[in-house]
């Protein structure tokens, strides 16, 4: 069946061009990246609320294509999968808006290292998403792809602790304001981790159910 599916996608739908069109998900975390090094953060709040704009347009066109043809179960878990890429989108989004709101222009090392491993989870996606044409022939790349996915979510979550535990000593009693503004920026990152790890977990869920 689901080989059937894969054979039909090209004819009926844009779902696989929406997929590769979700590389948008690349591009904000590009613009993250370079916003935790301080680099022109307007432009890189403008550069990530584009692309969210661009995924929200993406998930408009895979709605209509799943409401004007009926493809069996299988439709609803590749729209659960752009679903989950766009909450990650999302997510970036609030982190962004976080540091207009409280005009941060400093970060720390460890929020930096978390911004990378989100680049790398966007590389890592990118990779894994043409590889859903088939998702049988490539099971086993696919399995690999996301359990790299789920380790990049856990070493931010070890970034994730030891910068707040610094931050607590720093600011914790003598500059509490400060360390609020701060858990808040790793709060909003740790969420964007989160979201890569359930894009894995969709993956994943796709790669047992048919591949």
């Amino acid at each position: 069946m689901f080989a059937w599916f894969q054979k039909l996608l090209p004819r009926t739908g844009n779902f696989s061009n929406s997929l590769k069109r979700m590389v948008t998900i690349s591009i904000a975390a590009a613009a993250l990246a370079k916003l935790t090094r301080g680099e022109d953060i307007r432009a890189q709040v403008k550069a990530i609320e584009d692309a969210e704009h661009d995924a929200d347009d993406i998930i408009r066109e895979v709605l209509q294509d799943v409401r004007r043809i009926f493809l069996t179960p299988l439709t609803g878990a590749i729209t659960a999968l752009i679903g989950v890429m766009d909450d990650a989108i999302d997510q970036m989004q609030l982190t962004a808006g976080a540091v207009e709101l409280y005009d941060v222009t400093e970060f720390t090392p460890e929020m930096v290292g978390m911004a990378d491993i989100i680049v790398e989870a966007s590389t890592l996606l990118t990779q894994a998403l043409p590889m859903l044409r088939d998702v049988s022939g490539n099971a086993e790349r696919l399995h690999k792809l996301t359990a790299q996915l789920v380790k990049l979510e856990g070493d931010a979550d070890k970034l994730n602790f030891d910068g707040l535990r610094k931050a607590f000593i720093t600011h914790g009693k003598s500059d509490p304001t400060t360390f609020v503004v701060v858990n808040e920026i790793y709060r909003h990152l740790e969420k964007v981790s989160d979201k890569f790890e359930d894009v894995a977990n969709q993956i994943d869920g796709l790669v047992i159910d048919h591949g």
